[in-house]
């Protein structure tokens, strides 16, 4: 009797990771098609709670950050609060010639002769509304943008490399790329921080970057752009432009968390680089990889 259980119960445990299986590979399949039909390469990461729910795609190819590097900065200047060498309510004076007109800016926009932000209002305006001007005065008081770099090599995040502030990222087209991420690296980072196990935070910090990170407004039609319209999402996203020269877009990025109805989650991050499509195209790539990552995520409750 033994000797006939053994054999049915391996058949079934093989049948049952055959499906697992076929079932992750359905989704990079769907991934792969969304990818394949367009003229750009796309690196993509996705982890779900269970760390067998896995894939990437150029998961460990080098993609320029452009603005997702507001999310570590602010990680950075977080921790440094948490040691006390800044504060939340820390004035910060902003002067005219700070708000600088190349830049990306609310804060210029409400504030053109100049304004004292707290530090906190700083960080919303970077994180949120990825502000540019927020984002160099931020790296302004951590001193220059490598000990963003070095904080994250301390702790043992290798993948990621921070060089230059947005002023100069946004004067020179081939200076972008000194500022880089892998896909994989950008999730682990998201996993880290939010799982929070090492509490790389304090409890307010952490309240406070993912309270920012759900409230941020740009790139609308990218992860959040094909999922029911009451999902939660956790983002932070990246945009170089197109080089008038050659066409090419660098950078549409969105990094983030995913939150499910009955409140499971799962971190993704998707990049497009090297892209010869017009902007809506770039955003509908992210946005069909995150629905179809969705589906399958929801099909698994």
């Amino acid at each position: 009797m033994g000797k006939q259980i053994l054999p049915i119960f391996l058949t079934v445990l093989l049948i049952t990771t055959q499906t697992y299986s076929q079932t992750i590979e359905s989704l990079r399949q769907n991934i792969e098609q969304i990818i394949n039909s367009k003229n750009a390469i796309v690196g993509v990461a996705i982890n779900g709670v269970n760390d067998k729910d896995m894939l990437s795609i150029n998961g460990t190819k080098h993609f320029p950050m452009q603005s997702v590097f507001k999310f570590p900065i602010a990680l950075t200047m977080l921790a440094e609060i948490d040691k006390g060498h800044f504060s939340f309510d820390q004035k910060i004076d902003i002067k005219k010639n700070e708000l600088l007109p190349g830049l990306w800016s609310p804060i210029r926009e409400k504030y053109p002769e100049g304004t004292t932000l707290t530090v906190a209002e700083i960080l919303k305006y970077t994180i949120t509304l990825s502000d540019n001007v927020g984002c160099d005065i931020l790296l302004k008081q951590l001193g220059k943008p490598q000990t963003v770099e070095t904080y994250f090599s301390k702790n043992n995040f290798k993948d990621i490399a921070i060089k230059i502030n947005e002023e100069t990222m946004q004067n020179n087209w081939d200076l972008q790329f000194q500022n880089w991420t892998t896909p994989k690296e950008a999730n682990r980072i998201l996993q880290v921080f939010y799982e929070n196990k090492e509490n790389l935070l304090s409890q307010r910090s952490y309240d406070f970057v993912w309270k920012m990170m759900k409230a941020t407004q740009t790139g609308k039609n990218r992860l959040k752009g094909q999922l029911p319209e009451e999902t939660i999402v956790a983002h932070k996203t990246g945009w170089s432009g197109q080089n008038e020269s050659t066409g090419i877009t660098a950078a549409v990025n969105d990094i983030g968390i995913i939150f499910l109805p009955d409140g499971k989650y799962f971190f993704i991050s998707v990049f497009v680089t090297q892209s010869m499509e017009d902007l809506e195209t770039n955003e509908e790539i992210i946005s069909d990889i995150a629905k179809a990552a969705w589906d399958y995520f929801s099909k698994k409750q």
